[in-house]
C-alpha cells in the first residue's frame, strides 16, 4: 500500500468545511479526475473516477463520522482499493485546517509509475488547494450532513 498526507488552512469556521466535506455529490466541482459520486446510503458512497485515462468505478463505505472532527472511509467494493481520513483543526473562530490522509493500493503499471513520481500527492495536494478556493470563494457549505457514524 501506498500513502499519501496532505493539509491546508481554509478560511472558514470549522463547521463550514466539515459540513462541505459531508456533500460528496459536489466533490467532481474540486477534485480533479472525480467524474461523479453517488450517495446511497447515510455511510455508502459510489464513485467514478477517471484518472489521465484510467476509468474505475468503486464503493466506499464511511467508517467514522464525527461532527467538526473527521470523516474515514475505506472502499469495499469495485476497482480501487483505498482508504483514508481527513480531519479538521479548528485553528481559530474563521480558520481550520483541514488533513487528508489516504492509502492506495495502485493497480498496474501506469498507476505505480505514477506513484513513484509522485502523481497522487500532487493530485491530493491539488485537490485540497481547489476546495479551499472552493469553499472560500462561497463562504458558506452547499449542504451538510451532521450524522455521527
Amino acid at each position: 500500500m501506498s500513502q499519501v498526507e496532505e493539509s491546508i488552512e481554509v478560511g472558514v469556521p470549522v463547521h463550514t468545511a466539515y459540513d462541505q466535506w459531508t456533500q460528496f455529490e459536489s466533490f467532481p466541482e474540486f477534485m480533479s479526475g472525480v467524474e461523479r459520486i453517488e450517495q446511497r446510503t447515510d455511510t455508502l458512497t459510489h464513485w467514478v473516477t477517471n484518472v489521465n485515462g484510467v476509468r474505475r468505478e468503486f464503493d466506499a463505505r464511511i467508517t467514522e463520522q464525527i461532527p467538526d472532527e473527521r470523516v474515514a472511509w475505506t472502499t469495499v467494493a469495485g476497482e480501487t482499493e483505498q482508504a483514508g481520513v481527513v480531519t479538521f483543526h479548528r485553528l481559530d473562530d474563521d480558520h481550520t485546517k483541514v488533513m487528508l490522509q489516504m492509502e492506495f493500493r495502485p493497480d498496474g503499471v501506469a498507476e505505480k509509475v505514477g506513484d513513484k513520481l509522485g502523481v497522487v500527492q500532487r493530485q491530493t495536494k491539488g485537490d485540497l488547494e481547489r476546495f479551499k478556493h472552493f469553499i472560500e470563494r462561497r463562504g458558506h457549505e452547499t449542504g451538510a450532513w451532521r450524522g455521527v457514524v
